[in-house]
């Protein structure tokens, strides 16, 4: 492995880039599963599918999963061919440095920190909302921030415990979600509306341009989190091999899964009738369809699940989000306090402050009485959705100015890999990233006159304004901290040996090293 930087030059002690996570505890499977977690089947097929329904009134949501996921795949072939030149927690921010130059790279690591951070706030709302409903199944009427709150502390212990751990309950948490999504499913193909299967809401021929719009603004947020694969790539075995197709799987599996449960749900309710019982039910409209058929094992089974996808994409984000604090405080665009990591490996202060950020949210929804799904769930994860959107549409081109520059690397991969795919996924996404902006109010729930439509996604804008003031500063106060930007973590053997030529000290001891690199 190597980055775009060379390595660092040590003058009296370890740079700070040799902090890096515990190496090599992941495997394909649970860099599967920690990504899959993210993207939450059951989620996305009971939540977002239903709430997509409710809030934009287009039948066709199936088919922009699948539409989304195309585009997706284009746009991962870039991707991943980075992942396989730079080893960085901070995975965006890293290849948005290596091929625009450090101003944009910190840019685009503020905009991720939020994005990730709305996302896992807003799942913690839906936990809250999901667990009162399965609760009042059985009779128990506790408060949705309440149960909110005490997955933000389980999140908080979890996220402080060895990431292999993570990615095996994880991992447990996919495979039963996954069951139980698929048995709605089949009940629900089992017994159509009116007796007559229909594939209306995969069919293109009633769709204007516009509601296709929408559906794609509101499905591309059910995809977040299948990126995150990179994410862990410093802790992954054989990371140039499994981070690929951990990102590839991932995508795969959830079209599938997303375009066969939503469809299979609107063939249950009816095409004509499908967005008037999303806006009455909510996420409640799987179990109303399969209820006369199911047995009350089976329902009461689909709602904790259904919490428990909740729960396990939060824990996800939470990592994710931890992961690219410690990133940034490891080449100290953040305080150096982020760099540090317990003896589990895991980032301490990253990880505390996300919890600590959930926690907030939840207190104060709770205190005005704000809605957690349609507000806090739906619109929270809609609008990290769309920074994660803006920042894959900037990463593309990155990905392109990056094997431009780099000849070698570029005849290496091919010209699908390192010019088409990075310039078609540029052109589809920065359309969608167009049109939602253009329909943000539909999106968020909101009027079209409200202030909020365009306050949300300016919001992005704040947050790349900091991190540009951020490498500003660094590069006229501390230009050897600004020259570490975007370098990472060396490749295992590099950091052994240049931790044995180094004098005895604390990896990530206050104070970098200097360093050499090039870029902006």
């Amino acid at each position: 492995m190597s980055t775009s930087f060379p390595a660092p030059v040590q003058r009296g002690r370890p740079s700070n880039v040799l902090a890096s996570l515990e190496r090599t505890r992941l495997g394909l499977g649970r860099l599967i599963a920690s990504a899959f977690a993210a993207v939450a089947p059951a989620t996305v097929v009971f939540g977002g599918a239903t709430g997509g329904w409710a809030v934009t009134g287009v039948v066709q949501m199936p088919l922009a999963y699948v539409a989304v996921a195309v585009v997706l795949a284009v746009f991962s072939v870039g991707y991943v061919a980075m992942s396989r030149q730079i080893v960085n927690a901070g995975a965006f921010y890293s290849y948005i440095t290596a091929g625009l130059g450090r101003i944009p790279g910190v840019a685009a690591a503020m905009t991720a920190l939020q994005a990730y951070t709305v996302m896992q706030i807003g799942l913690a709302g839906g936990f809250g909302y999901g667990m009162h409903q399965t609760l009042l199944a059985f009779g128990h009427d506790v408060p949705w921030w309440l149960l909110s709150g005490v997955a933000c502390v389980v999140v908080a212990v979890l996220g402080l415990l060895r990431v292999d751990l993570s990615g095996t309950i994880l991992a447990v948490f996919l495979a039963a979600e996954l069951v139980i999504v698929l048995v709605f499913a089949a009940v629900h193909i089992a017994h159509p509306a009116g007796g007559v299967t229909t594939f209306d809401a995969l069919s293109p021929a009633h769709l204007s341009f516009a509601g296709m719009a929408v559906a794609a603004c509101v499905t591309i947020a059910g995809y977040v989190g299948f990126e995150s694969a990179p994410v862990y790539s410093e802790e992954a075995r054989d990371a140039s091999r499994t981070v690929p197709r951990a990102t590839f799987i991932t995508l795969l599996v959830a079209m599938v899964v997303y375009a066969v449960g939503s469809w299979a749900m609107a063939d249950a309710a009816g095409p004509g009738q499908v967005v008037g019982l999303a806006a009455t039910h909510f996420s409640e409209l799987p179990f109303v369809l399969a209820k006369p058929y199911l047995g009350e094992v089976w329902l009461d089974a689909g709602h904790i699940l259904f919490s428990t996808s909740l729960f396990a994409a939060m824990l996800s984000f939470h990592n994710t989000a931890a992961r690219y604090t410690f990133a940034l405080g490891r080449e100290r665009v953040l305080p150096s306090a982020f760099e540090r990591f317990n003896g589990a490996g895991a980032p301490v202060w990253g990880s505390v402050t996300q919890t600590l950020l959930a926690t907030a949210a939840v207190v104060l929804f709770a205190a005005q009485g704000w809605d957690p799904f349609l507000v806090l769930f739906f619109a929270g994860t809609v609008l990290g959705g769309f920074g994660v959107l803006l920042l894959m549409t900037v990463t593309s081109v990155a990905v392109l100015r990056y094997f431009a520059r780099q000849r070698p690397r570029r005849d290496n991969f091919g010209a699908w890999a390192t010019v088409v795919a990075p310039v078609l996924s540029a052109v589809l996404l920065a359309v969608v990233t167009v049109l939602t902006v253009w329909h943000f109010d539909l999106l968020v729930g909101v009027p079209a006159t409200s202030a909020w439509r365009y306050t949300l996604p300016a919001s992005f804008a704040v947050a790349a304004v900091v991190g540009v003031a951020r490498a500003v500063y660094l590069r006229s106060m501390r230009p050897s901290a600004y020259a570490g930007i975007g370098q990472g973590a060396p490749d295992l053997g590099t950091a052994i040996a240049l931790a044995t030529a180094a004098p005895a000290g604390p990896i990530g001891a206050t104070g970098p090293g200097e360093m050499t690199g090039r870029g902006r």
